[in-house]
């Protein structure tokens, strides 16, 4: 039996690795026997993670390595690897200016650079690590995964060492199995160089996991690093309240890397493992659920929940989450705000009734706005992020003019100040029904690569198709150019400014017959960028 787990969390921003913390508490609590350590190359500068990796190696002498690896695609409104992905992007394929295609063109450079080289940093670091290992322990093997893995499975084998198991999902039952040297046929997972991924593997159920209470007194004692995450009092740490999402969206993988089942944790063992948090001065919470509520069926379980959080005492918390806000109900919304709910994203992707059914999202636009009136008369009072992805599938100018309404009644409601509109562009995950739409559509041809940031390919996997591709590029780049420290509030203002808003009854409807969609009408050029 393997009796030497060290868990690596590969290099990522400072995001507290619930992942790892997680699977770490559940093999103490089967394997009680089991030496355990978690090493995390977050909290290590970057000229020391493989000299921090090595002295950790020879420390411990682990018989098992799992990395965890949270990070690859990069298509995101936010700065990071030296620069804003989006922004260069856009600059490099929309922008009109000589100058300014130059400055996205170099920027987008540095990006494929930063890129590739974090790419073979970390196929290098679990290569490292396994060597290192095998000085101690000959038979040592390697376990890979997390989020990034769970997407680029098949595509990450190619450069990963013979015989790492490569873990697709959930890894408690995986790592129970490997430690009991059982077989691992039936798992979501395969050997590199020994066995194949089976056909849509990312698509099979996970295995259920009764979830208690993390014991954080135990986790303590097996990651020095822990601290790091306690130090600032503005950090929001991560508990899980359930697993699964059963909803279907267009672009979105986590229905698939979770499961459509949702497993709901005790609202007992939630509290307690929140409770262990706050006696070590934590009073930041991020529900790291793939939905808070996912469902109506799953209300009584929030309710459940909040009010046990309520009677615990702990009531100088806040607590932030993803939240679908068409299962609100006015009993819910009281307590939000009494258990202390100061910040929560909705990711309605678009403001047109008509668009949220084609993406499949489920969505009833105009239930979320009566539900977003019962919370703010329950008090709520702070900073609600509202995730819009424009140019999907059948966008068209009216289209744009209803998503405007509807942020605009979302600002009438919360403040406009509060209403934060996070512009995405969706990056095309595989196994996704976005995928499949590329396929028939011949967007995409199969057997690409979904992890190149060849240019060529990058243009068709940041979602952004012509006629209206080229439109949303410049009024993208005229917000940078105009407000750069308030990108997505800009974005409406110059979209407004250009199509006008809708009215919002015409947002909220959507015909149940499919729409023969008409050729979008060419629209007037932007002005002419000359910021470089």
């Amino acid at each position: 039996m393997h009796d030497r787990i060290l868990y690596v969390r590969l290099p990522c921003n400072p995001i507290f690795p619930i992942g790892v913390v997680y699977l770490a508490d559940h093999i103490h609590k089967q394997f009680p026997a089991v030496s355990q350590r978690i090493f995390d190359l977050g909290a290590v500068p970057p000229l020391d993670y493989g000299p921090a990796l090595d002295r950790c190696i020879d420390a411990f002498q682990p018989s098992l390595l799992v990395f965890s690896w949270r990070d690859i695609q990069i298509y995101a409104p936010v700065g990071g690897r030296g620069g804003n992905p989006l922004q260069y992007a856009f600059e490099f394929y929309y922008a009109r200016h000589p100058l300014v295609r130059l400055r996205g063109a170099l920027g987008g450079l540095r990006l494929a650079a930063s890129y590739y080289t974090e790419l073979w940093r970390n196929l290098g670091l679990i290569r490292r690590g396994l060597a290192r290992s095998r000085r101690y322990c000959p038979t040592a093997r390697v376990v890979v995964g997390g989020g990034a893995v769970s997407v680029f499975y098949e595509q990450l084998g190619r450069g990963l060492p013979q015989g790492t198991i490569v873990s697709v999902g959930e890894g408690e039952i995986l790592l129970e199995k490997v430690l009991r040297q059982e077989s691992l046929a039936q798992e979501r997972c395969y050997i590199v160089g020994e066995t194949r991924p089976r056909d849509r593997l990312i698509h099979e159920a996970p295995a259920p996991v009764e979830k208690a209470a993390c014991d954080y007194d135990y986790i303590e004692t097996i990651w020095p690093e822990f601290e790091y995450y306690l130090q600032t009092q503005d950090f929001y740490i991560g508990v899980q309240t359930k697993r699964g999402c059963p909803h279907n969206c267009c672009y979105c993988v986590y229905t698939v890397i979770e499961g459509k089942q949702v497993r709901i944790n005790p609202a007992d063992e939630v509290v307690a493992e929140m409770r262990q948090l706050y006696d070590r001065g934590v009073r930041n919470f991020w529900f790291t659920d793939a939905q808070f509520i996912p469902a109506r069926k799953y209300i009584d379980d929030a309710v459940e929940l909040l009010q046990k959080i309520l009677a615990s005492g702990m009531t100088d918390i806040h607590w932030a989450a993803y939240i679908r806000a068409d299962n609100l109900t006015p009993a819910l919304c009281d307590l939000m705000v009494k258990t202390g709910m100061n910040y929560f994203e909705i990711g309605i992707t678009s403001g047109s009734q008509e668009l949220v059914r084609k993406m499949r999202m489920g969505y009833n636009l105009r239930t979320v706005l009566e539900n977003c009136r019962d919370l703010k008369a329950a008090g709520f009072n702070d900073l609600v992020s509202v995730n819009y992805s424009f140019n999907v599938i059948d966008e068209r100018p009216e289209t744009i003019r209803q998503t405007i309404a509807y942020h605009r009644e979302l600002e009438r409601i919360f403040g406009a100040d509060k209403v934060e509109p996070a512009i995405f562009f969706i990056g095309l995950q595989p196994h996704t029904h976005l995928e499949d739409y590329a396929f028939e559509q011949g967007i995409l041809k199969r057997g690409y690569d979904p992890m190149s940031l060849m240019p060529w390919t990058a243009k068709k996997l940041l979602w952004n198709p012509e006629p209206l591709g080229s439109f949303f590029g410049e009024v993208c780049l005229q917000a940078w150019e105009r407000n750069p420290h308030d990108f997505g509030r800009e974005v409406m203002a110059i979209l407004e400014e250009r199509l006008g808003c809708a009215d919002l009854e015409e947002a909220l409807r959507a015909p149940i017959a499919p729409l023969t969609t008409a050729p979008t009408p060419p629209l007037a050029p932007m002005p002419s960028l000359s910021n470089t």
